[in-house]
């Protein structure tokens, strides 16, 4: 008897869990509101990854000249200013975000995966009961995942009007270039915009709760992004805890709690998010959730609930689209008798979109300061690499963590430019267990900043 399982969103927790059930011989069921790609593709992920990649060549291009670039009108004069037009910026992110959305929504057809528009609920006796618009629909399944994502968390004294006072999901409507913009939040999301819109020549304020951007980054990769920030103009200030948002007219007011105001003409919350976890049937189901209303899965992503597995932001377990993705084929490599292994946070690899870039995998700084693991760790800057001197690269460095004795690398971090690619064989050699002398014999183009990496690796040899 074919296996049917139902999936409730259609995210990258969705998705992929679709595909590997589909490729197993299963009978699979997606029932999705807002568009199969889930808030990673439609308003997340990609749509704020392409704007990044509209300030990253802004940002290329401010240094053009030490690079012995000239820019000059068509008068033949020297161009004294390049400026971005935001809504052919936005228009094209939306673009591109509906596009993937597409791709992905024609390879589930192409599976064989059917896909329900409409709201999913858990009913009883492993059931989706899908409210569409011709009506209600019971879908019967021998397996659920739930993969219904999160949504970015607002406040009473700081409500979103979608104009002025935006959520991530909502800068995307913008036609004019702000004047100033705010800022609330440092974390992931909140230093990822400030950096882009900084980059797009916008007067930007990053307000911090924090004594720096990125707590919960590596503490040497977030001096090293403030310095760049505030080197470029950025006004940061740290230990500032937003108390509420306010608009009159075109000007939008932040006030912090000791009383402090900042004025600016647009406004960001960045405030984290909060699962979509409600009206979903999980306590009828018996799907256990946390003080947050995040669903408590184990390392194969099963709930507490037989037969009910979660994935991805829900779960709030690490939240990252690759995450969320392997947590779905971890769900139906289990469900459905195939080759698994549980997940395992210490082979994440994860980045920071900012100017530089942030990357890291594996154990971190703070778990070594604080004696969680013995390791050594190297640090080389990127100023003395050879490709990075030719970019007008000055910023940034490769840091590698390994265990005395064994020299097996344990983790990294790399700050610089695409830094998301040259975390990779960091990664692997996470993920594989590799020593230091052998990330350092693999070879390496020269001149290139990887060069770097195997650089560090030669630094943790021993005799």
């Amino acid at each position: 008897m074919t296996d049917r399982i139902v999936i409730i969103g259609g995210g990258p927790g969705g998705y992929e869990a679709a595909h590997v059930a589909a490729q197993l011989g299963a009978e699979v069921t997606v029932v999705d509101t807002d568009g199969v790609g889930g808030s990673a593709v439609l308003t997340d992920c990609v749509p704020s990854k392409t704007l990044i990649a509209t300030s990253e060549l802004m940002t290329e291009m401010s240094t053009a000249q030490e690079l012995g670039v000239n820019f000059h009108d068509l008068q033949g004069d020297a161009a004294t200013a390049i400026s971005v037009d935001l809504a052919r910026v936005n228009a094209r992110v939306k673009q591109l975000a509906a596009d993937q959305s597409a791709d992905i929504a024609a390879r589930l057809d192409r599976d064989g995966v059917r896909v329900v528009t409409g709201r999913g609920r858990l009913g009883p006796d492993l059931t989706v009961v899908a409210t569409t618009a011709d009506g209600e629909e019971t879908l019967e399944a021998d397996a659920i995942i739930v993969a219904t994502g999160a949504a970015p968390r607002t406040l009473p004294s700081a409500q979103p009007d979608g104009e002025r006072i935006l959520t991530w999901e909502q800068v995307y409507d913008l036609t004019e270039v702000p004047e100033k913009l705010i800022v609330v939040g440092s974390g992931v999301t909140g230093a990822e915009f400030a950096s882009a819109y900084l980059s797009l020549g916008i007067d930007v304020t990053l307000v911090s709760s924090r004594d720096r951007v990125l707590p919960g980054e590596d503490a040497d990769a977030s001096a090293v992004l403030e310095d760049v920030l505030t080197r470029r103009g950025m006004n940061v200030l740290g230990q500032s805890r937003m108390q509420s948002v306010t608009r009159e007219g075109d000007e939008v007011t932040v006030t912090l709690t000791d009383g402090r105001t900042v004025s600016g003409s647009h406004c960001i919350l960045a405030l984290g998010s909060i699962p979509n976890t409600a009206d979903l049937g999980l306590e009828e189901a018996g799907v256990a959730v946390d003080d947050g209303g995040f669903i408590t899965v184990d390392r194969v992503s099963r709930t507490s609930a037989r037969g009910i597995y979660a994935a991805g932001d829900c779960t709030g377990v690490l939240m990252l689209a690759s995450v969320a993705a392997m947590q779905g084929r971890i769900a139906m490599w289990h469900f459905l008798g195939d080759a698994v292994a549980p997940l395992d946070l210490k082979k994440v690899s994860s980045n920071v979109f900012t100017s530089p870039e942030i990357a890291t995998v594996g154990w971190s700084q703070n778990a070594v300061d604080a004696g969680e693991i013995t390791a050594e760790v190297v640090t080389l800057p990127l100023a003395g690499n050879a490709r990075a001197k030719m970019q007008g690269v000055r910023d940034g460095f490769v840091k590698l963590f390994c265990r005395p004795g064994t020299g097996i690398v344990v983790g990294g971090v790399v700050v610089g430019p695409r830094a998301s690619e040259l975390i990779h064989p960091v990664s692997i050699a996470v993920a594989e267990s590799l020593t230091a002398d052998q990330l350092a014999h693999a070879f390496t183009v020269y001149p290139s900043m990887s060069g770097s990496i195997a650089e560090a690796a030669r630094r943790l040899h021993h005799v």
